[in-house]
C-alpha cells in the first residue's frame, strides 16, 4: 500500500507545533512531469553505475511499501521536527 497522507510537525519558538498535512496523491498527479524526468535520469545513473534497473525498481518499490507507519523525529536544542507517514 502506498502512503495516503505525509504529517510534518515544527515546534515553534514559543512552544506551540505547526502541523502540515501533504497528502500524497495530488502532489504526486502535481508532480508527475518531474516524476518522468527522475524516472529517466534514474535509469540512465543504472547504466552508467553498472545497476540492474529491475533490481533498482524493485529496491525503490519495497521501500515505498515500507514507508506507512513510519516516524521520524529529530529534536535539537529549542527546534523539533516530525515527520509521520501514514
Amino acid at each position: 500500500m502506498i502512503p495516503q497522507l505525509v504529517t510534518a510537525s515544527y515546534r515553534r519558538r514559543n512552544g506551540r507545533w505547526l502541523r502540515l498535512y501533504v497528502p500524497v496523491l495530488p502532489v504526486l498527479l502535481v508532480l508527475s512531469p518531474l516524476l518522468l524526468l527522475v524516472v529517466l535520469g534514474g535509469l540512465v545513473a543504472c547504466l552508467v553505475f553498472r545497476v540492474s534497473p529491475v533490481g533498482a525498481l524493485r529496491g525503490t518499490g519495497r521501500l515505498l511499501w515500507a514507508l506507512p507507519g513510519s516516524r521520524f523525529e529529530l529534536e535539537d536544542g529549542q527546534m523539533a521536527v516530525l515527520v509521520s507517514v501514514r
